[in-house]
């Protein structure tokens, strides 16, 4: 027996000498009311902070540690903050109220001194403060004495010094009373089962779970601060990436996919029927969707691109390679608007290559709906466009192939789930994902890391880059001079206003009032249209058709505009209250220009921008990358908050700093893809506990047959 991670031989004296523990994760599994102190309703308090179990107090580790070094009484310089260890020396006070405070004093000293402890606004410290007490108190010295900022009620072991972690707290439940219960709980950290695989931590060097958990609580120096959290966040990250590679292989391998071969002549005519020729990021996209489609196993990728890099194309393709195959394909939609937006563009795209297709939304005369209806469920139809309304139990398709879901992640679980519940009775619909917003790589590999991703970055030829200037309240009047000059040259513009209609609650310009402005002030010698999602369908297809056509200089609309408009015309792009926005959507708003040949323009104009919002428009500003911005998004922002994804799979990572660990997500991926290639399964008995620990930390079953 040789020595773990070592060469060296093992005597029999010495592995009789070892000693052995064996993890006990039952004993994790108990309610904090087993501690000390915790009655029932601690511990619902406790379980309503994310501490059901005294495993999840273990896992509540600390954010930072603070440096506790008990100064006597007489040291405590004036004007100074510190920590001493007292004794109460005077009678039990009373609290006293002035000028609105409630003001608890006492006396206490040490053997060096004696000064007035005082608490405000904290009355219910006083009962307690009892003559011969002992109490650590952190606060600043002045000429009355000691203001308490921090206290500590001692037993008669007194308190110890050096680094105190400080934990996550609550509003009612202190770091205090959590470091509190981690005392008590941390000896049993020894039953924290190690969820690494052997080979893997010594050849990383990392330490073991029981040791990093215990260290990262309770160090004995700052570098073991260090090396613990380290050890923990690869482990955190590893775990993570374990049940995205799972739940890609659970969902791929639980039903066939229909296998729809190579592509024919009917969609190489469209390809080359195109009124330009798609970009190389296209083809490398059309040559990826060709290989899940024919793979027999569901495609599940994740297309995303720059705005006006052709997604729809790509959609279309893979849709036209179901119908070729025989089968029919859906593109489902957040919105009625983007799902019209999406039949026209098709109209347009399919004009050379002429294919049948039924819009479905909840605008659909009843007439129209129930021959698309009839007609889907025979297969006679075999593409449809529309929005949730695809869902619904009355529509059946035939022979469903393919999904294409845009803006994915405005729809929830159950309802994508619904979509693909209608393909070929025991098989599972190839699915595309389309989203127009870049995804940073963090979040590529987290929230979306059980989908395969395909990236649009090359822009289509004759895109002209767009100049984007946040124009303050004083230059307004130059601004519009300028849009002005613009228009007199035979180009179009729009005017994004953040409401619909002016409202009492709602500060802002509204899209209705402000083209009113607009029509009788500054633009009063150009047309002018309006348009919002609370128009009836008609009226928004009236609007959207007058404008592409030249009928209107000026659009003054909402956020509708953001996906699926183009009007190669469009030069200019206002953005009122361009602080409400953030940097995706601003990015795909200034998107609607710089469509033609012309240069283009985006003016940000920002009512009440604090310092967070006048850094993310200095970001649009000064970065024309989508991707790039994503990046920046993600760090002013968080990966809770990009794209919503806190609602959508991302996880609270309890030690993990995304996106600054990036790199570490990206090697604790790279070990987890090696060990499938090495074992091919997660599950192999060489791994141990390797997916339970990663059910158990994640709230995922940990087996490769769960259901998706």
């Amino acid at each position: 027996m040789r020595s773990f991670a070592g060469a060296s031989e093992l005597s029999p004296a010495q592995l009789r000498e070892a000693p052995i523990h064996w993890p006990r994760p039952s004993a994790l599994d108990v309610s904090p009311a087993a501690l000390r102190g915790v009655g029932p309703k601690l511990a619902e308090t406790a379980r309503e902070a994310g501490i059901a179990t005294v495993g999840d107090l273990l896992l509540r580790f600390p954010h930072s540690h603070r440096d506790r070094t008990i100064l006597p009484v007489a040291e405590l310089e004036p004007g100074a903050a510190g920590t001493v260890e007292v004794e109460v020396l005077g009678s039990t006070p009373r609290p006293f109220r002035r000028r609105g405070l409630s003001i608890t004093s006492v006396k206490v000293g040490d053997e060096s001194g004696s000064l007035r402890a005082t608490w405000f606004n904290q009355p219910w410290v006083a009962p307690k403060l009892e003559p011969g007490v002992r109490l650590l108190l952190t606060g600043s010295r002045d000429k009355r004495g000691l203001r308490v900022s921090e206290y500590e009620f001692l037993d008669s072991g007194g308190a110890e010094e050096g680094l105190v972690p400080v934990h996550p707290a609550t509003e009612q439940l202190k770091a205090q009373r959590i470091r509190q219960w981690v005392e008590q709980a941390i000896d049993l950290a020894g039953n924290v089962v190690e969820p690494l695989p052997a080979e893997l931590r010594a050849r990383r060097q990392l330490a073991g779970v029981a040791d990093a958990v215990t260290a990262a609580h309770f160090p004995e120096g700052e570098e073991e601060i260090e090396t613990a959290r380290a050890r923990l966040a690869f482990e955190e990250l590893f775990l993570y990436q374990a049940i995205l590679t799972t739940r890609k292989r659970t969902r791929r391998s639980a039903r066939p996919a229909p296998r729809l071969g190579t592509p024919g002549e009917m969609v190489g005519r469209w390809v080359e029927s195109l009124p330009f020729a798609p970009t190389a990021d296209q083809r490398l996209a059309f040559a990826e969707i060709d290989r899940d489609l024919d793979s027999g196993e569901p495609m599940q990728r994740l297309l995303m691109g720059e705005v006006g890099s052709g997604k729809t194309v790509v959609a279309l393709y893979a849709m036209l390679r179901a119908l070729e195959a025989g089968f029919q394909a859906v593109l489902m939609a957040p919105t009625e608007t983007l799902a019209e937006q999406h039949a026209q563009t098709l109209d347009r795209l399919l004009a050379h290559e002429p294919l049948p297709f039924a819009l479905l939304t909840g605008a659909t005369p009843t007439p129209r709906r129930r021959e698309a209806l009839e007609r889907l469920a025979t297969g006679e139809l075999g593409l449809v466009v529309g929005t949730h309304a695809l869902i619904e139990p009355s529509v059946e398709l035939a022979r469903l192939g393919v999904c294409v879901v845009d803006e994915q992640h405005r729809f929830g679980v159950e309802q994508r789930r619904a979509l693909d519940s209608k393909g070929v009775e025991g098989m599972a619909p190839h699915v595309l994902h389309m989203t127009a917003t870049p995804i940073p790589r963090t979040l590529s590999l987290t929230a979306y890391g059980d989908l395969d991703t395909t990236a649009l970055r090359e822009l289509p030829a004759g895109r002209s880059p767009v100049e984007t200037r946040l124009v303050e309240e004083d230059d307004r009047p130059s601004a519009y001079e300028f849009l002005r000059g613009q228009l007199r040259e035979g180009r179009q513009a729009y005017v994004v206003c953040p409401l619909v209609a002016e409202s009492e609650k709602l500060q802002g310009k509204a899209a209705e009032a402000e083209a009113a402005r607009l029509a009788s002030g500054e633009l009063r010698e150009f047309s002018l249209g309006v348009l919002h999602g609370q128009m009836p369908s008609a009226e928004k297809a009236r609007a959207m058709e007058a404008f592409a056509s030249g009928e209107l200089d000026v659009l003054v609309a909402t956020t509708v505009i953001e996906v699926g408009i183009d009007v190669p015309n469009a030069s200019v792009m206002v953005i009122e209250g361009a602080e409400r926005y953030g940097i995706s959507q601003l990015h795909q708003l200034r998107g609607r220009v710089g469509r033609g040949e012309h240069a283009s323009h985006c003016l940000l104009f920002a009512e009440n921008a604090g310092g967070l919002a006048r850094r993310r428009l200095a970001a649009v500003a000064g970065e024309r990358d989508g991707f790039k911005l994503a990046e920046i998004d993600l760090s002013l922002r968080g990966e809770g908050e990009v794209l919503g994804t806190r609602q959508h799979g991302l996880p609270r990572f309890a030690v993990a700093e995304l996106p600054e660990q990036t790199p570490l997500l990206i090697e604790a991926r790279e070990e987890v893809l090696a060990l499938l290639r090495r074992h091919g399964s997660l599950a192999a008995p060489e791994l141990g506990p390797l997916l339970d620990a990663a059910g158990r930390r994640f709230g995922v079953a940990s087996d490769e047959r769960v259901p998706l």
